[in-house]
């Protein structure tokens, strides 16, 4: 099957189809929604005592987890995901990629230098030693990707860099197809495995993340994030299929909301719609009856993370993250930079959030496959979106920026806490006056304090 964005058209109904769309989440008026009580005061990342029941209850239907098991893995997910971050930074040109595995969510990070084995095996992960970095299949993709945005490639789904297999892979319905592809983008076949996809892609069409929103009769999308711009303009991210800049919208009810400002589609898929005064926007996404989701910040999950999202149309759904920097072939064109992921989703979802824990995601794109049948669901990163737009995240009610790279380790270990270093396993710090310790490799940041984050920090 292709790929297909999951748009739903306005008044149609919904009816069980093999193919999924985009999904997207629409904004809260100021009475659509209680704030959730009482709101976790540390990173929800780490400390997730505090997990919607909503999520937890999908993360048992679809990956078999208890709650106890669930609020597990995301924290070893979250801390997997920054000690890879500093690592990334400390093996800089070797950096080949890092993934999690297992129930408790061990991390393996690959590198092209088996002299940083050593240094990998300190932080607590896994090193193995490969052919090709990071670096290295990124540019061969990019060299596809731009093939595909001059003409969409037929018979070609899907592509991607592939941390598993240190290869990048391209889906193909034929093999004629894929080594047009190559020659094309003049991409050698040392550095690819070309998998063979039936795979039918599709957009889902259909301000708390999950909310239905409409596009001037021309269809429904989900709201993806509530966001600000500057001080005092509140709006959403969504799909870029949902809408062109100078669309209307409405909200779930039916009410006035606002209109598309920027839109990128193909090439990327992420818009943005700046929202009227009536609405609200909150730091949670629909709980659809089972509490709202609160969301803390966008730290990236790593390949083998948990990955949940909401829909207008199909409620919660989980599954994991399969590869980063995915480029998909839609009939409207080539999308490049998404995540791909085994979550299913339906038409209607698109636009809407995925969220890994409480760290936001990204805005869901297109799939195949159904919620039924299972499926293929790509996501557009929510970080870029905010970027380009000089948009901040709603968190807790207030805005934050994206996480930016950590910085180099402080030179002094024992000195003050600050937010983008790294720190290993034994080092001291002190914060508010206060000494710590701390007590597994990871990088700083906003919201990680050392009050806040027990399982990383020891006093004394």
């Amino acid at each position: 099957m292709e790929p297909f964005l999951l748009r739903r058209r306005a008044l149609a109904a919904c009816t069980a189809t093999v193919a999924v769309g985009v999904l997207a989440l629409a904004g809260l008026t100021g009475s659509a929604s209680a704030d959730p009580a009482p709101r976790p005061t540390g990173p929800t990342a780490v400390s997730t005592d505090q997990l919607s029941p909503g999520l937890l209850k999908a993360m048992r239907r679809d990956l078999g987890l208890t709650a106890a098991e669930a609020r597990g893995g995301i924290g070893h997910e979250s801390r997997a995901a920054a000690v890879a971050a500093g690592l990334k930074r400390a093996l800089g040109a070797d950096f080949a990629g890092a993934r999690v595995s297992g129930d408790d969510a061990a991390l393996t990070v690959a590198t092209t230098d088996a002299a940083d084995a050593t240094r990998i095996g300190r932080a607590g992960a896994k090193a193995v030693v490969v052919a090709h970095s990071r670096a290295e299949l990124d540019t061969a993709k990019a060299a596809l990707d731009r093939v595909a945005l001059r003409k969409a490639p037929e018979g070609i789904p899907a592509w991607y860099v592939d941390v598993a297999t240190n290869r990048v892979v391209v889906q193909a319905a034929r093999a004629s197809a894929a080594d047009a592809f190559l020659a094309a983008a003049d991409v050698p076949h040392a550095l690819v495995t070309v998998r063979e996809s039936r795979e039918e892609p599709r957009t889902f069409t259909d301000l708390r993340g999950g909310d239905a929103y409409y596009m001037n009769g021309l269809g429904r999308c989900s709201i993806g994030f509530p966001v600000k711009r500057g001080s005092s303009q509140s709006g959403f991210v969504s799909a870029g299929h949902c809408g062109t800049p100078g669309v209307g919208t409405s909200g779930y009810d039916q009410q006035a909301q606002g209109s598309f400002q920027g839109s990128v589609f193909p090439g990327r898929d992420y818009s943005w719609v700046a929202t009227n005064t009536n609405w609200t926007p909150r730091a949670l996404v629909n709980g659809y009856g089972n509490g709202d989701v609160p969301v803390t910040g966008s730290t990236e999950a790593l390949e083998g993370s948990s990955v949940c999202r909401p829909g207008s149309t199909t409620g919660w759904h989980c599954g994991t993250v399969q590869q980063r920097n995915t480029s998909v072939t839609y009939q409207e064109g080539t999308v490049s930079g998404v995540t791909r992921t085994n979550v299913c989703a339906e038409p209607g979802d698109s636009g809407g959030s995925f969220i890994s824990g409480s760290q936001a995601q990204g805005i869901t794109s297109g799939g195949s496959g159904n919620c039924t049948q299972g499926g293929t669901t790509y996501f557009q990163p929510v970080n870029p979106a905010l970027q380009a737009y000089g948009l901040t995240l709603v968190t807790n009610g207030t805005p934050t920026d994206p996480p930016t790279d950590p910085t180099d380790p402080p030179t002094d270990p024992g000195g003050g806490w600050a937010a983008g270093t790294f720190c290993n396993a034994g080092d001291r710090v002190t914060y508010g006056g206060v000494a710590y310790r701390c007590l597994q490799a990871h990088s700083a940041m906003a919201g990680w304090e050392p009050p806040n984050v027990p399982a990383l920090w020891e006093r004394g």
